[in-house]
């Protein structure tokens, strides 16, 4: 690695940081700077503009998202243990209180409600891949016959998303250390709604 791309590598890491512990919107190239002891002309020659940063931090994001559960997850089975493993892993990521444990997309969904602009269009583009990404492994288990024919692909999305949601909130804001084995077993309740007959069997 470059000095020039371990600069960028420093950068991007405690933007990472202060956006998991203050939110998205809060980030500064002037705080960068201060936390990073780079000049903030150093800061803006690395990253551009702030709105550059923000993106960068969640393109940074994805790539570390991806590599701690959804890559992981393909080594499951398609279908049902495949979408297990999916959420076991995702549950396992978004239960951690560290502040690299929050979720910058459904911390940016509740900053963003309510704003306009390319930040939020960013925030929601990348809960919808999220989502696309749960679909697709629910898709592939009603193909593997082990979920029922009649499951509605965007109704158990929904589902195992408040559920994640759920657990977030509660080991975040409530420090609820029981909290994921309360989401594991609303999970296992809900997904025995959903197996095919033929699966159970």
């Amino acid at each position: 690695m470059t000095k020039s791309e371990s600069t960028y590598a420093t950068i991007i890491d405690a933007a990472m940081d202060m956006a998991a512990a203050e939110g998205i919107g809060k980030l500064s190239l002037g705080e960068l700077a201060k936390r990073t002891g780079i000049s903030k002309s150093g800061v803006f020659s690395r990253v551009g503009s702030l709105e550059a940063l923000q993106g960068a931090v969640l393109d940074e994001y994805d790539r570390r998202f991806a590599e701690e559960v959804f890559l992981p997850s393909l080594q499951a089975a398609k279908g049902l243990p495949r979408l297990v493993m999916q959420v076991n892993l995702w549950l396992k990521k978004g239960s951690s209180e560290a502040p690299r444990g929050a979720c910058l997309y459904m911390a940016g969904a509740f900053e963003f409600d309510d704003l306009d602009g390319p930040l939020r269009d960013r925030v929601e583009e990348g809960v919808a891949r999220w989502r696309a990404s749960l679909r697709k492994t629910v898709l592939q288990a009603m193909e593997a016959g082990h979920l029922r024919p009649d499951t509605d692909p965007e109704q158990l999305v929904f589902e195992i998303y408040s559920l994640i949601i759920g657990v977030m909130h509660d080991v975040r804001f409530l420090r609820d250390e029981a909290a994921p084995r309360r989401m594991h077993r609303a999970f296992n309740r809900l997904i025995s709604t959903y197996r095919s007959f033929n699966e159970v069997e």
